[in-house]
Order: C-alpha cells, then structure tokens, then sequence
C-alpha cells in the first residue's frame, strides 16, 4: 500500500500530476532542436552539392552527444532549472554551425585557399560543453560567487586591458590575446566576471546609490559623491575605445553598469545620465582615432565605396556594409533558400559578426526574425529568473546576465543592419569563435543555476511527532 502511495504523493506535492516535468519537457525540445539541426545541415548540402555531407553519421552523433550530456548534467545537479534556456542555446548553436558549414562550401567553391571551419567549431562546442558542465557541477550556491567581489574586478581589469598589449588584427582593433600559437578574445569572458562583479558592488551599495539629487526637467540627478564610480567606469570604457579601438566591447562594458545600476536603483536618471556620457565620449574618440572613425564613416556612407578612390570620403576602405545590404535585400520575405545566395561576397567576416547577412539571404525577413525572437526568449528567461529569485545578489547576476546577452547581439545586428556603427563582435552562439561560444556557454551555466535556486520548492515544514502523538492520546 506504501509503495502505491509514494509515486501519487509525491506528484500531488510537485503540483505536476499528469504533466511533463521540466527535465522531461526540456528533454522533448533539446531532441527537436537537434532534429531542426541536423535537417538543415542535410539540406544545406543537399542544395548545393546535390547529396548528403560526407561523414554525416558522425558529425551528427557527435553534435546530438554534446547537449544531451548538458541535459543529463542539469537533471543532475540543476533539476529545478528553467526547462527552455538548455534547448535554446543548443538550438542558436546547432543553427551556428550549420551556418558555418554552408559558408564553408561557398568559401571552398570561390576561395581555393580557404579552410573549413565547422569541424574547428564542433570542437568548441564540446569544449564549451566540458566548461558548462565544469561550472554546473561545483557551483551549488550562486551566492558563492558574491564572497570576492575585489578579487573578480581586478581579474575583470587584466583580462579587459590586456590587449591593449598585443598587436592589433588586421583591420585595427585590439581584441586578441596571443600565447604561443593559441590565441582568445578575453572581451568575452569578461562580460560575465564584470557583471558578477557589479552584482556584488550594487548589492551592497544600492541603498546610497538611490539616494536622488538635485530635480532637474523632472529627473532627479544622482548625487555627486555617488558619481565617482560611473565617472570610473566611463573612462575606463574610454581607455577600451582609445587604446584597443573596440566599440562594442566599450559599448557592451559600460552599458551593462547602466542597466544593472538602473535594475538596483529604479533611478531613470541613471541610464539618462549614462546615455548622454557614452554618447559624448563616443564622440569625441570618433573625431580622432582613426579605427573608429572609419567605422562612423562606413555606417554613414556605405555605397560610396563604389565610387571612384578619389571621391570616397576619407577612411572608408571596405565594402562589408554595403555588400551585406545587398544581402537583406535580395533574400526578400522567406529568402533564396539555403544554399542558394552568395554569402562568400561578403568575405572574411562571412562566419563571425555579418553571419546573420547568410541568414537574411537565404531565409529572409522569417528566418532573421526567428532568430532574433531565439535571442529574446533567451533574454526573457533570464530575466524571468531574475524576477523570480528572492535574494538581491542572484536578481542582480541574472538581469545582468541577460542584459549582457542583449547588449551583444544588439551591437552586432545593429551593426550588420546598419543601425549603428559595426563593432566586429561575435554574433552569440552563431558565429565562428572558440572564445565566444565557450563564454556564452558559460553564461547559460551560471544562468541555469541561479534559475535552480530561484524555482526549487520550498521545504516543507518539519511535523513534530511528539505534539502529533500527544494529540492522538485520548484521556
């Protein structure tokens, strides 16, 4: 009787009775994204080269292995999280990487010297689902990550300037570090050291940081002895833009402490205050160096660049805007189909930030709207979680988190788009990067467990027996 008992008990206390559990239902979508997967990656081949790719079997085994071992980490060690962020990731992911595979048969088709790039990629992806589960696995409280705030900035600090050292790419900007033949983009990962870091600060601090100041045209001006941190931050973003000649990561760092200062304080004058002074500094560091320059140039004027040499306005040396125009334009409504555009005219840039001009050819207006819509679940989830966990600290981390992710993709698809000036920032997920994939997987992780802490039950209340059998005593 006992044992009949126990299953019905125990889905009365889950309130899931005669429902899919959340570790079920994010089984059921993890094994749709993979099949949503693995048919584009048949049909971009098939398009093009009239078969299926050679070795399929096992290319798709092994992208199938890498997010079931996520689920069975997260069933294990995080069995409360949110049931869609797993499937999400792994579906922009899959998404990537049959991206990838496709610009590698038009690169190999027009490029004799170009490489693949998408077995390089499936091999971040298994290192980036080692680090997922590296990070789920000894993380049992979030809060864990408060305890040294001091200790993460200045390993944020090093990582964001240490660029600065090491010679530019190509095209000017400072984003690499090279040790030995290896080389990574710590721009990605600071992101997240920066937003635990001002989660810990404004946890504590957010209390004086309210406080409201001189009212001006209706706002409430912060107080000036609450200025020198932003003042800070500021400069600091500056130095990234003078020094490394990256926008998108400035853009990305200090709007971050503009919106995480405004989920801790409910000060609108706050992110008015940081508009305006990101705005200006853009601006004044656009007049002068050079890098940056040609990127306002490039935003403003993407068409001269098919004029004569002698009639181009002054920094304007590529036709990468322009050429990904051209590509939004011709996929129209529901785009040429996969395989059937010329996503190599956009060259080099092709598999990292102007990935997205592939999807606006060949899937059109839908498929860059589903994948932007990806992003926006994503971003939702995580800020559900935010609204859902109870202490400050794992609100702060989990806004943060996905205000990080928004950041990013709106630098990059406002710059592909021609919204704003490009950065050359990673499309999250995607694009080709081991440093961004292994970044933005390590984001889902932290995400996932802090959503574990914020939808766990409640215990249930202790039962004193002796009260309950003193009860039963009949005198």
């Amino acid at each position: 009787m006992t044992g009949r008992q126990g299953p019905a008990k125990l889905a009365v206390r889950s309130g899931r009775s005669g429902r899919l559990s959340d570790r079920g239902l994010e089984l059921v979508l993890l094994i749709g994204a993979i099949f949503i997967c693995m048919y584009g990656y048949a049909e971009t081949a098939l398009a093009v080269t009239g078969k299926l790719p050679p070795g399929m079997a096992a290319t798709c085994a092994a992208a199938a292995a890498l997010p079931l071992v996520c689920h069975v980490v997260v069933r294990r060690f995080a069995p409360h999280a949110d049931p869609l962020i797993l499937p999400l990731a792994t579906l922009l992911s899959g998404l990537g990487l049959v991206l990838i595979h496709r610009l590698d048969i038009a690169y190999a088709s027009h490029y004799h010297h170009s490489t693949a790039a998408a077995p390089g990629q499936l091999m971040w992806c298994g290192i980036a689902t080692a680090v997922f589960a590296a990070a789920v696995v000894p993380l049992r409280d979030h809060r864990r990550l408060q305890r040294y705030p001091y200790v993460t900035i200045a390993v944020g600090m090093v990582l964001l300037m240490a660029p600065a050292f090491y010679p530019g790419d190509v095209y000017g900007a400072k984003r690499w570090i090279f040790i030995g033949p290896l080389s990574f983009q710590p721009g990605e990962f600071v992101k997240i050291v920066i937003v635990v870091f001002f989660a810990g600060y404004l946890t504590m601090r957010r209390d004086a940081l309210a406080l409201a100041g001189r009212r001006l045209m209706g706002m409430y001006l912060p107080r000036g002895r609450q200025l020198g941190p932003v003042a800070a931050v500021w400069i600091l973003s500056l130095l990234v833009l003078v020094f490394e000649r990256d926008l998108g990561t400035s853009l990305i760092f200090f709007g971050l402490f503009v919106i995480m200062l405004y989920v801790a304080t409910e000060r609108t004058s706050w992110v008015v205050f940081g508009v305006v002074m990101f705005a200006v500094g853009a601006f004044v560091v656009g007049s002068f160096e050079p890098h940056v320059h040609g990127r306002v140039v490039a935003w403003l004027h993407p068409m001269d660049i098919f004029l004569p040499p002698d009639k181009r306005p002054p920094g304007l040396i590529s036709d990468q805007a322009a050429q990904a125009l051209f590509s939004f334009g011709s996929g129209g409504f529901f785009g040429t189909g996969l395989g059937e555009g010329h996503p190599e005219l956009i060259g080099f840039a092709g598999r990292s930030d102007f990935i997205l001009t592939t999807v606006g050819e060949e899937l059109g207006l839908v498929g860059v709207t589903l994948v932007i819509l990806l992003y926006a679940l994503l971003a939702e989830r995580g800020l559900r979680t935010a609204l859902t966990v109870t202490d400050p600290f794992g609100k702060l981390l989990a806004g943060g988190l996905a205000s990080a992710l928004v950041l990013q993709v709106f630098v990059v698809v406002g710059g592909v788009t021609g919204l704003i000036p490009l950065t050359g920032k990673a499309l999250p997920f995607l694009a080709q990067g081991g440093s961004s994939m292994v970044a933005n997987w390590l984001l889902v992780a932290v995400l996932i467990k802090v959503s574990d802490t914020a939808r766990r039950p409640p215990p249930e209340p202790a039962v004193d027996v002796s009260a309950a059998e003193t009860q039963l005593v009949r005198p």
